[in-house]
């Protein structure tokens, strides 16, 4: 398995349109806004550089994200890092000992392919594993 690079920093917001104005306001451009199904989330995402920060609200009542708001407020929900092949980093992890959310990739933003690493596998931290389209 290989990790090429911190891909974005996942952060829960309830109010997608009053947090795109903040990071706009602090001089970020938004590249992108979509729905992304799978995971009931609407997203905009902001380039930084080589990584992106990536806004996150709930489409569905009793999502993911939906869920972590309610429980923990807004804030960072995951880190997300792209690897070559996403099967070959669940196999390896799987191998390791190491606790995945998803048995199969789901779809993410972007067309991108995608799977987490549950937070008792990482000291509290839920990592995303992407796979670009």
């Amino acid at each position: 398995m290989r990790v090429k690079r911190l891909d974005h920093i996942g952060i829960a917001v309830s109010d997608l349109a009053q947090a795109m104005e903040a990071y706009e306001a602090l001089g970020l451009r938004v590249a992108a806004v979509e729905e992304v199904p799978s995971e009931a989330v609407k997203v905009a995402l902001f380039p930084i550089g080589e990584t992106r920060i990536e806004l996150l609200e709930p489409s569905e009542k009793d999502s993911v994200i939906d869920r972590f708001l309610r429980k923990h407020g807004e804030g960072v929900h995951h880190v997300a890092f792209e690897v070559d092949s996403l099967e070959e980093a669940s196999r390896a992890l799987r191998a390791a000992g190491v606790r995945l959310v998803y048995d199969s990739p789901h779809s993410g933003e972007g067309g991108s392919r995608i799977n987490f690493v549950h937070p008792t596998s990482t000291r509290g931290v839920l990592i995303e594993l992407r796979e670009g389209p």
